[in-house]
């Protein structure tokens, strides 16, 4: 025998039409700041506030602009530990790992320092022009720092020509002063 009764309705299609009523406040706990309460019923007493927050003034505007722009001229060196720990890691010899390592030391700085007036068009200002300049110089700086690193690894790794013979071809190889035997 079939039965002509709807199913019931699942427990949690219940809690969602009628939701338990909300458990009382505790006295003496001030809610957090920016904290509304429950939106159907606004809550009255002595520690709610609601006051509107006032607009920073230009030069509050001014000191955090100033604050961002040091964060991005200083995010260059944020990176060269891991950086030179991975070309310490990646060994001196000519291989694919070495070459990518050695490729993005070098264009990561190239198109940072290409890019450096777009970096902090965001922040300058008529008043803070002065101040955004010194940013931008250790921005560079830091920049020049960070391929510094890799030319340290390319010049380990031997690519650098630093010596007289690897600019003349005909110079002669040096001799030895003293020589080795193995022994058995």
């Amino acid at each position: 025998m079939a039965s002509n009764q709807a199913p019931a309705e699942p427990y949690w299609v219940a809690q969602l039409n009628s939701p338990p009523a909300a458990k009382s406040k505790v006295a003496g706990i001030v809610d957090p700041p920016g904290f509304s309460g429950a939106p159907t019923a606004p809550k009255k007493g002595k520690d709610v506030k609601t006051q509107p927050r006032k607009p920073p003034s230009a030069d509050e505007r001014d000191t955090l602009k100033l604050k961002k722009a040091w964060e991005v001229a200083l995010a260059p060196v944020k990176g060269l530990p891991m950086t030179a720990i991975m070309m310490y890691m990646s060994g001196n010899s000519l291989q694919i790992f070495s070459i990518m390592m050695v490729f993005m030391a070098f264009k990561n700085p190239i198109v940072g320092l290409m890019s450096t007036n777009q970096a902090f068009e965001r922040f300058q200002t008529d008043s803070n022009s002065g101040q955004i300049l010194q940013t931008k110089l250790v921005y560079v700086a830091m920049q020049f720092l960070a391929l510094a690193v890799g030319i340290w690894k390319i010049n380990s790794m031997g690519l650098l020509p630093t010596t007289r013979s690897d600019w003349m071809m005909w110079e002669n190889l040096r001799e030895p002063v003293e020589h080795a035997i193995l022994a058995l």
